[in-house]
């Protein structure tokens, strides 16, 4: 059972366009993305393009590329085309990383990679870390993630949830229901194994995923058993943003950190 990483990069995002060749401390970001994916156990890693520009940046930091369809209605579905044209096997696992994660922590990626190898039932899993603020709490930009005793997901959304009926408007009850660690952050990093990926793929858009915008959903509405994780590890946010890529590199040069290029 093999180990492999696959980071979707998309150029034309609308909200930062150009994004995965922004630069942060002289540095495109996919490449940073790349050399963290490099220090996880993974077995191999592929940076899944739609751009020529960016496959020439890839290749030119020795990392491996692979062009891609540009049509692709997700990252779930660009990684597939990559699991396709690589041959992997179904027993294989893939961790699907976005190119937007420049200061990810490689452990919780192996982590995720050895949850799934021990827990051999599950074909999907992903992360989440209790949210700390308010704010976040009820900012639909920050994907709250419900999870059961079993460790499995039992609901995504971009509204708050659960939603404290009792305690919402009341300050020291909302803080003490959010450090309960009920009210968890979703981080948008997938494992699966490639039949689980496979399955995934082909149930295409759910009721729910239309509504909320979240892949994740589909899985949820059929039933499956989706792993959560619980990251041991504060993880910083990604970049989606001008602003969230000025913060990225203000902190990138207060740490003085640099990825390694191969």
């Amino acid at each position: 059972m093999a180990k492999h990483i696959v980071i979707p990069a998309r150029y034309a995002s609308s909200r930062l366009p150009g994004k995965p060749l922004a630069l942060i401390s002289g540095v495109p970001m996919i490449i940073h993305v790349a050399a963290l994916a490099a220090k996880t156990m993974a077995d191999n890693v592929v940076v899944a393009v739609d751009d020529q520009g960016v496959l020439d940046v890839v290749l030119g930091a020795g990392y491996q590329g692979l062009m891609t369809r540009a049509d692709h209605p997700s990252g779930s579905d660009r990684v597939m085309q990559v699991v396709d044209e690589m041959g992997w096997e179904d027993k294989d696992l893939v961790i699907n990383i976005q190119g937007d994660e420049p200061m990810l922590p490689p452990q919780i990626v192996d982590d995720l990679f050895k949850a799934m190898v021990a827990r051999t039932n599950i074909e999907m899993a992903t992360l989440s870390e209790p949210i700390a603020k308010g704010g976040d709490f009820l900012d639909p930009n920050v994907v709250k993630v419900l999870v059961g005793d079993d460790l499995c997901a039992i609901n995504f959304s971009r509204a708050p949830t659960p939603y404290p009926r009792e305690s919402i408007d009341d300050e020291v009850l909302f803080n003490a229901f959010m450090q309960s660690g009920v009210a968890r952050r979703h981080i948008g990093i997938y494992g699966f194994r490639v039949s689980g990926l496979r399955s995934f793929v082909g149930l295409g858009e759910s009721r729910l995923e239309r509504v909320e915008k979240l892949e994740q959903l589909r899985w949820i509405e059929a039933r499956r058993d989706l792993l959560v994780l619980d990251v041991k590890q504060k993880v910083p946010g990604g970049v989606d943003t001008p602003e969230d890529l000025a913060r990225v590199q203000k902190e990138f040069v207060s740490s003085g950190h640099l990825p390694t290029i191969q």
